[in-house]
């Protein structure tokens, strides 16, 4: 094991059968500025990748809308064969057409298509979990969701999430098919989640976090997420990663980066055990400067 490992985040199992260790990996900026074409540093990128297995990161996220396609692309030259138990999750349902554009595309014939698109950039004949980008407003949502369930019943993905739905859409999901992860933004100061991360706690559901180490003003010198920072000899944003994981045992939050520097300071969060006392008080700052927005 080397100095700092995801493993002391802890373990959950997606679809009740996919173990991964909860401090994941988060593929988006692995791609260029607006996570649109290839990274500026494509060689840092890919340091950054080969490093995961070595830090114990055995669960990936990316979609097939950043790049689009490169970072799936980056991933299988870095990893591919995928060993260790590493999960690679990927997404679909965005259509992009330039520099931070982003436009849900939810019909049947379209997720169908990202579906194999996504098996061959990865190269595997299954994705383990892949998930809905958006729901599709201009696509009835029963669509999508039985084109989930059809994806799944001919195995080209085992199991399905959502992203950035509500409580009432994961039950309405969940008529169609086992939901085993939902993916929205989450964080110290960004509660719009509460009551979703606490339906996905109830029912064994994978809650992943995206945007995990934004801290806001709680990250300022002289807050306490500042002082709670030095007293465990690390970073605030490392302080707000550990928060997040002790949140819920079902949380898998995904920092990402594309340099090596990075990754092994977000990894580092695993190693801090925040008191009660500790997540308490930053827990409460952070409801705090939520209802300030």
């Amino acid at each position: 094991m080397t100095e700092y490992s995801a493993v002391r985040a802890g373990t959950f199992k997606i679809g009740s059968d996919l173990e991964v260790n909860r401090l994941g990996f988060g593929a988006m900026r692995v791609t260029g500025s607006g996570i649109w074409g290839p990274p500026i540093d494509r060689d840092e990128a890919i340091r950054t990748l080969k490093r995961l297995p070595a830090l114990g990161v055995n669960f990936i996220d990316t979609a097939d809308s950043y790049g689009p396609d490169i970072s799936e692309w980056l991933i299988k030259e870095a990893l591919h064969p995928y060993r260790d138990g590493s999960i690679v999750a990927t997404k679909g349902g965005l259509a992009r057409h330039g520099a931070d554009i982003w436009l849900p595309l939810g019909r049947p014939e379209y997720l169908i298509q990202q579906v194999h698109k996504s098996l061959r950039n990865l190269g595997v004949e299954q994705i383990d979990l892949w998930q809905l980008h958006r729901i599709d407003p201009k696509v009835p949502a029963n669509e999508q969701f039985d084109t989930i369930k059809s994806l799944i019943d001919s195995g080209l993905i085992k199991h399905a999430g959502l992203s950035e739905v509500s409580v009432a859409e994961i039950e309405s999901a969940s008529k169609v098919f086992k939901v085993a992860t939902v993916q929205n933004r989450y964080n110290l100061v960004d509660r719009t989640s509460e009551d979703v991360l606490d339906y996905c706690t109830k029912h064994g559901i994978g809650f992943i976090p995206w945007y995990p180490l934004a801290a806001g003003d709680l990250a300022k010198s002289g807050s306490l997420l500042d002082y709670v920072a030095t007293q465990h000899g690390v970073s605030p944003s490392q302080i707000a990663l550990a928060w997040v994981l002790k949140r819920s045992p079902v949380m898998l939050p995904i920092p990402g980066t594309s340099k090596v520097k990075h990754l092994e300071e977000n990894v580092r969060a695993a190693d801090v055990d925040l008191t009660d006392d500790q997540f308490n008080a930053l827990d409460a700052e952070g409801r705090k400067a939520f209802q300030r927005k």
